[in-house]
């Protein structure tokens, strides 16, 4: 789930053309370690840790062919939020991207996993392996991306579909749009919309919403001496209630905290965990 910070929404709009510059003026093989940290951590405008901060970094490899590769990570709870176990997500990723019609048009395909270290055991009916493949492709013209991500592993995020929760998410896709411009002197603005589908996810009426969402955001960077600050609003338009305790047609993300289990089917401190939200961010490249 990489890449949802506003820094790094800037920095990646424009690493694609660096890929196809002259072999004179790029390093056959660069490596890019990063660390950062964020006051809310957001996977398409979902929180990923109920709110709380996360401590995030990672490395990157790219070949002055257009190959690249990295490992990437962040801590999370909504793992063991809900039922099951570990605090850490790791992003494998690779693929490859390059420019074309002169170097007004870039482009990417890959793979990324998505894993949980020690996550514990699906539990049929409730949830599946958090685990999670995807493959993209992206088509970029000056600081406009649109980028088409779907799952090809089992299930998506954890997901189960239909309305006994037994169904496959595999094909869950999403669709988006980034802007992102340098304004000059160190600053950047970005924008963001992007849409969720969830294979098989429906709505169970007077329970809970479908999984199916649209998430905004829109936000600001500024580049300093040691590293680049950022400050982004992020929304969706999820619907469906959300209180302590679990309220009757809840939101498909009206999450607790405290380790929901099967056996007694209660958690605490439920949240909106989609609902609209400022975050701060820093990110520092070496």
């Amino acid at each position: 789930m990489r890449k949802t910070l506003l820094a790094a929404a800037v920095a990646g709009a424009f690493s694609l053309p660096a890929v196809a510059m002259a072999a004179d003026a790029t390093p056959t093989h660069t490596f890019t370690p990063n660390i950062g940290v964020v006051s809310d951590y957001l996977f398409r405008g979902v929180s990923q840790t109920h709110g709380g901060a996360a401590l995030q970094g990672g490395v990157d490899y790219a070949h002055a062919s257009g190959l690249y590769a990295g490992i990437w990570g962040s801590t999370i709870t909504w793992v063991k939020d809900a039922n099951g176990k570990g605090s850490t997500e790791v992003d494998l990723y690779g693929g490859y991207k390059n420019s074309f019609a002169g170097g007004n048009l870039t482009y990417d395909l890959g793979l990324i996993a998505y894993t949980y270290p020690g996550h514990g055991p699906a539990v049929p009916n409730v949830n599946a392996t958090p685990n999670t493949t995807e493959v993209y492709g992206a088509l970029g013209y000056k600081w406009l991306t649109v980028k088409y991500s779907q799952a090809i592993s089992t299930n998506f995020i954890g997901w189960q579909g239909g309305p006994a929760f037994d169904q496959k998410t595999r094909g869950s896709g999403y669709l988006e749009l980034n802007a992102a411009y340098d304004l000059g002197s160190g600053w950047g603005v970005a924008g963001h919309y992007g849409n969720q589908k969830v294979k098989n996810s429906v709505a169970i009426p007077g329970v809970v919403t479908d999984a199916n969402y649209s998430d905004w955001n829109i936000g600001v960077t500024k580049e300093l001496s040691f590293g680049v600050v950022g400050l982004t609003y992020s929304d969706t338009d999820t619907s469906g209630a959300c209180s302590t305790p679990y309220p009757a047609n809840a939101s498909a993300y009206c999450w607790g905290a405290g380790n929901w289990t099967s056996t007694t089917g209660s958690t605490t401190n439920f949240r909106n965990v989609a609902k609209g939200t400022v975050v701060l961010s820093f990110k520092k490249t070496f």
